[in-house]
């Protein structure tokens, strides 16, 4: 099994990736400079979290353009695993691969702290560790993480199980107070109709390891892996 992790310039967690699939995780993990044209050989292609292109225009605008993004999207197209963190996930919008678009946060200010979100659906490869609605403590750290979609998209994602990490409370109650962005219905992870490709705001690389205050992000790696092993 082998995860690429896509480098972009301005990507500042790509070593933070790296470093929990090689060191944590267990797993064989390579970069993939951003003018590869091709991602072929490997299982799970990561996004980082970060300011490509330092965020010019709004982020991932530019990213989304960079000759990696075609086999990015042509690996989602074969069903092979594509998680985009952060920015990641602001690129996956950008190019089209996941629905809706991110907003500045509702505060207008960047957030950067711990936040709990809530599991909606564990019947992805990305979550299939964690418990039914079970609470993890992830970091978030943006200031476009507001996401957003026309009535249509968010009645679609809803209806197909497709929103599966949302911001809650400790306890794991949906509420306005526990949404650090202003995101609709909380949401804080979708995925794409085969539910293979994932994008989440929060950091899951950031929480792998008990020292860091959380271990709860390395489930959702852990989850990557146990899918691999048995596909």
């Amino acid at each position: 099994m082998k995860f690429g992790v896509v480098v972009f310039p301005g990507s500042n967690c790509d070593h933070d990736c790296h470093y929990v699939l090689n060191g944590v995780i267990g797993v064989k993990a390579e970069y993939i400079w951003h003018k590869e044209t091709s991602v072929d050989g490997f299982d799970c292609v990561v996004l980082p979290g970060g300011f490509s292109y330092g965020d010019y225009l709004r982020t991932g605008s530019i990213a989304r353009f960079s000759p990696v993004m075609n086999a990015v999207a042509k690996h989602a197209r074969k069903g092979k695993l594509v998680i985009g963190i952060c920015n990641g996930f602001q690129i996956l919008l950008e190019a089209g691969i996941l629905p809706g678009a991110m907003l500045r946060n509702t505060s207008l200010n960047f957030v950067c702290k711990d936040v709990w979100v809530k599991v909606e659906n564990n019947e992805t490869p990305f979550t299939s560790l964690c418990g039914e609605k079970e609470a993890l403590r992830i970091p978030v750290a943006h200031g476009e993480g507001n996401y957003f979609a026309d009535t249509e998209i968010i009645e679609k994602l809803e209806s197909e199980h497709r929103v599966v990490l949302r911001y809650c409370s400790e306890n794991g109650n949906v509420e306005k107070s526990s949404n650090p962005n202003g995101s609709l219905n909380n949401i804080a992870g979708i995925c794409n109709e085969r539910k293979n490709v994932l994008g989440l705001m929060p950091h899951p690389e950031r929480c792998s390891e008990k020292i860091l205050g959380s271990a709860d992000g390395k489930k959702i790696f852990d989850s990557i892996r146990a899918f691999l092993r048995g596909s």
